[in-house]
């Protein structure tokens, strides 16, 4: 198996476990990212939830590569083809797990980035629960 390159994505582990207590809604975390060198990382969170200004700053800021992470967990194609032409193949890998698909979820495992797999799948918890609150057409009619 291929080694997948961490480009994009090369942060100290603790820097990541932060990161994952972030995307899973930990405010405390999501500022301390923000403030402290990683306002990627912090920001990431509300872009995950779809705040367009977020989603815009990561753009604007050097960092397409987290949104096109976002919208390949979203299932757009464009953005995982984009991620694999640029040579950012751990993140390819980690849209592909977070949109649901288990053989990249496994290929992360067997390749030893555990960390990885776990952010993937809170990433897939956050969208899954976003396209979940969408169907809930209760929501709509409740008072």
């Amino acid at each position: 198996m291929a080694k997948l390159s961490n480009k994009g994505i090369d942060y100290d582990i603790k820097v990541l476990l932060a990161w994952g207590e972030s995307i899973s809604g930990n405010q405390k975390i999501t500022g301390w990212l923000t403030k402290n060198g990683y306002p990627e990382l912090g920001l990431f969170f509300y872009a995950l939830r779809n705040e367009p200004r977020s989603r815009e700053w990561l753009m604007e800021n050097g960092h397409p590569h987290l949104l096109a992470l976002i919208n390949g967990i979203e299932g757009n194609e464009e953005a995982r083809s984009w991620l694999e032409k640029h040579g950012y193949d751990l993140l390819h890998t980690m849209a592909l797990s977070g949109d649901g698909e288990n053989e990249a979820h496994e290929k992360l495992l067997k390749a030893d980035l555990k960390v990885f797999a776990m952010l993937a799948k809170k990433m897939e918890a956050i969208k899954d629960g976003i396209d979940l609150n969408k169907a809930d057409f209760h929501r709509f009619y409740s008072s």
